[in-house]
C-alpha cells in the first residue's frame, strides 16, 4: 500500500496558473512561487458579487487513532466538483513542530490530499518565518527599548511577551536571557511558544486587509508599566516593520488537490491554544470564487467551531451554511474504553459507548449554533459493515443525518454521497447563533462555552486568574470573545475524561488578553503554548535522496 507522499508524488500536478483560470482568477492577480504555488493579490481579483455557500467541516473529540478531518475536506470538496458544482477549499497551513513531532505531514490523507504534499508541510511560501521574524523583531525591539534607558518605564518583571519558533521545543518554555555582562541586554526570565501560538499568527488570519492588520499589531500588548499601565507594539513604534514582514504573509496561497480543485491554504493557528481557523481573507477569497467554500477548523467541534464561530464569524461577519462533523469507528471505540492497540477488532459494544461523544457535538451545532449538519462517517480500511450500520443506525433513529465517506481510498468518489447532502443542507434554511452575546461579561462567556458547549457544571478561578480578570476588566477589556486553551482530547480539560463526560468543573488558571487579535484567553488545565516532541519523532523516518526527493513524510 502505498504511503500518502508516495501517492502525492504519483500524480502529475496542473500548472497554478491552469488552477487560477479554474478559480476564475484574473494573471494579474497571481504571484508565481514556482510552477505549483502562488501568493494570491486579492485587491486585483475584483468584485463579481458573488458570495459562495460556506461549508465548515470540524470533527468529534479527536483521539490518537485520528479522524481525518482534512482528508474528509479536501474528499468533500473534490465530490463537489465531481458533481459539477464550483468549489474552492480553503485550509490552514501545517506547523513544522507537529510535522517533525507527533504524526508528520498535515495536508490530507490517501487520495485526498493538497499538492505539492512536501512544499505545503515544509517551508511553503515562507509565511510562518515571516510570522517568527515579525513576533520577534517585537520582542528584540521591546528589551532594547529596556537596554536603551526604558523611557516607557516598563517593569521588567511584568513582560507578557515571548519569543516564537515553529518547533516543538520544550526546553524553550522557560529561559533566562541577557546574560553575560551589561553590554549583552538586561537579564531577565523569558521563554518561547510556537509560532502558531503567537497572537501575531492570530493577528494575520484575523485581519481584512494590510491596514487592518497594522491597527492589530499596534494594539498587541507586550509589557506593563511600573505603575501598571499596558505597553503595546505601537508604543514601541513596531507595528509598522511589523507589518512590513508580513505584507507578502497575508496573502492567501494558492495549490490545487489530487483531483485539480482549487484550494487556498493560509495561517495556522492551533484550535487547543489559539482560534483555530485559516485566515478571514482566504475564507472571503473563497467564497468569492466559487458557489461552495470548504473550510475546516482545528481539533473537535468543542475546540475549532466553536472559535470558528464565536470568534471568527462574530469578527468577519461570515454566516456558515451547512456544518460536516467527521467521526470514526476507530476513534469512537477509544471513546468507549478500547486502547488503540485493541482498534482493529470489531467490538459494537465499546463502539455503543462512544457514540454520545458523537452525539454531543451534533446537538451542540444544531441547539447552540442553530445550524445543520451532517455526520460524515470516514472509513478505515480496519472497518467492518456491521460497525458501521451501527453509526449510521444509531444516528439516523435519533434523526442525525449520516453519510459514509470513503475519500481516503477512492478520492472525491467516495465524496459524492457527502457533497450531495451539503448540497440539499446549504439550500435549506439555518438559524445561525454564536454561544453568547457581545454582551456578556468575560465569565458569563466562559461560563457559556464551559456549559453550553462542553457539558460541564460550571467553572473554577484559580486566584492568579481571578487577580488577571479584574486587571483585564479595569483596561477595559471585560468586551472581547473568549479563546479557550483547552486540551483537544475531552470536553473537559483533563484529557483522561473521554467520551461525553458530566459532572465536571473547568479550571481556569490564568486570563490573558490578545488585544491585537481581538479577545481574551483563558488558559485551562495543563495546556501549553509550547510542546515537545514525542520519544520518537516523526523527524526520525523523514529524509531526502541526492535529487531532492522527500520520503518519509507521512
Amino acid at each position: 500500500m502505498l504511503t500518502d507522499i508516495e501517492i502525492a508524488q504519483s500524480v502529475k500536478l496542473k500548472k497554478i496558473t491552469d488552477i487560477a483560470e479554474t478559480a476564475g482568477i484574473p494573471e494579474e492577480a497571481l504571484e508565481l512561487y514556482g510552477n505549483y504555488k502562488a501568493k494570491i493579490d486579492v485587491n486585483k481579483i475584483g468584485s463579481s458579487g458573488k458570495k459562495g455557500k460556506l461549508v465548515l467541516v470540524t470533527a468529534i473529540t479527536p483521539t490518537p487513532a485520528g479522524e481525518g478531518k482534512t482528508t474528509t475536506t479536501i474528499g468533500l470538496a473534490d465530490g463537489l466538483r465531481r458533481i459539477g458544482k464550483n468549489t474552492v477549499v480553503a485550509l490552514r497551513e501545517p506547523s513544522l513542530g507537529p510535522v517533525f513531532g507527533i504524526k508528520g505531514g498535515a495536508a490530507g490523507g490517501g487520495y485526498a490530499q493538497v499538492v505539492p504534499m512536501e512544499d505545503i508541510n515544509l517551508h511553503f511560501t515562507g509565511d510562518f518565518h515571516a510570522i517568527g521574524a515579525a513576533n520577534n523583531l517585537l520582542a528584540a525591539m521591546l528589551d532594547n527599548h529596556i537596554y536603551q534607558g526604558n523611557a516607557l518605564n516598563i517593569d521588567p518583571r511584568r513582560i507578557v511577551w515571548k519569543r516564537c519558533v515553529d518547533m516543538n521545543d520544550r526546553q524553550l518554555r522557560f529561559i533566562t536571557d541577557g546574560l553575560g555582562g551589561r553590554v549583552n541586554g538586561v537579564p531577565r526570565e523569558d521563554g518561547y511558544d510556537i509560532t502558531v501560538a503567537s497572537e501575531i499568527m492570530a493577528v494575520l488570519c484575523l485581519s481584512g486587509s494590510v491596514s487592518d492588520l497594522k491597527e492589530r499589531l499596534g494594539r498587541v500588548i507586550v509589557a506593563y508599566t511600573f505603575d501598571e499601565k499596558p505597553v503595546t507594539a505601537k508604543d514601541l513604534r513596531a507595528n509598522g516593520a511589523m507589518a512590513a514582514l508580513l505584507k507578502d504573509a497575508i496573502k492567501p496561497n494558492l495549490v490545487q488537490t489530487l483531483e485539480g480543485t482549487p484550494a487556498i491554504i493560509h495561517g495556522g493557528p492551533f484550535a487547543n491554544i489559539a482560534h483555530g481557523c485559516n485566515s478571514v481573507i482566504a475564507t472571503r477569497t473563497a467564497m468569492a470564487l466559487s458557489d461552495y467554500a470548504v473550510t475546516e477548523a482545528g481539533f473537535g467541534a468543542d475546540l475549532g467551531a466553536e472559535k470558528f464561530f464565536d470568534i471568527k464569524c462574530r469578527v468577519s461577519g461570515l454566516k456558515p451554511d451547512a456544518v460536516v462533523i467527521v467521526a470514526t469507528v476507530r476513534a469512537l471505540k477509544m471513546h468507549g474504553g478500547l486502547s488503540k492497540n485493541e482498534l482493529s477488532h470489531e467490538n459494537l459494544e465499546a463502539l455503543e459507548k462512544g457514540i454520545p461523544n458523537l452525539l454531543r457535538h451534533v446537538s451542540n451545532i444544531k441547539n447552540v449554533f442553530g445550524l445543520p449538519s451532517v455526520v460524515a462517517v470516514n472509513r478505515f480500511p480496519t472497518d467492518t459493515d456491521k460497525e458501521l450500520e451501527m453509526i449510521i443506525e444509531k444516528c439516523r433513529a435519533l434523526g442525525v443525518n449520516v453519510c459514509l465517506s470513503e475519500v481516503w481510498s477512492k478520492g472525491g468518489e467516495g465524496g459524492t454521497e457527502l457533497a450531495r447532502e451539503v448540497v440539499r443542507l446549504c439550500d435549506t434554511e439555518n438559524d445561525f447563533k454564536l454561544c453568547y452575546p457581545d454582551s456578556a461579561s468575560i465569565e458569563e462567556k466562559i461560563e457559556a462555552v464551559v456549559k453550553r458547549v462542553y457539558g460541564g457544571d460550571g467553572v473554577v478561578y484559580l486566584p492568579s486568574a481571578k487577580k488577571q480578570l479584574e486587571q483585564l476588566k479595569e483596561l477595559g477589556f471585560g468586551y472581547m470573545p473568549v479563546c479557550m486553551a483547552k486540551t483537544q482530547y475531552s470536553f473537559s480539560d483533563d484529557p483522561a475524561k473521554l467520551c461525553a463526560p458530566k459532572g465536571f468543573t473547568v479550571t481556569v488558571k490564568n486570563i490573558r488578553v490578545s488585544a491585537g487579535a481581538g479577545f481574551v484567553v483563558a488558559l485551562t488545565g495543563d495546556i501549553m503554548t509550547m510542546p515537545g516532541l514525542p520519544k520518537v519523532p516523526a523527524a526520525e523516518r523523514i529524509d531526502v535522496d541526492e535529487n531532492g526527493k522527500i520520503s518519509g513524510l507521512f
